[in-house]
C-alpha cells in the first residue's frame, strides 16, 4: 500500500485498485480503495459482470 491524498484527508489505498462506488467504506474520493486487502468473487465466473466485491461494506451514513 501507499500513501494518497484525497478530499478526506490522508489515507493508503491499495496500488493499482481503483473504485467507483462511492457508497463504499473503503472508497476515497479520488477512486482508490483503502481496504487492507479485497475478496472477489465467486469463483465461478465467465465475464467481469459476473464478479462481486465481497469486501464491500456500505459507507455510514
Amino acid at each position: 500500500m501507499e500513501n494518497c491524498h484525497s478530499t478526506q484527508g490522508c489515507c493508503k489505498h491499495l496500488k493499482g485498485i481503483k473504485c467507483d462506488v462511492k457508497n463504499c467504506y473503503y472508497h476515497t474520493a479520488d477512486v482508490y480503495c483503502t481496504a487492507e486487502q479485497i475478496s472477489v468473487g465467486p469463483s465461478n465466473a465467465d465475464t467481469s459482470g459476473d464478479t462481486l466485491c465481497a469486501t464491500f461494506k456500505p459507507k455510514e451514513q
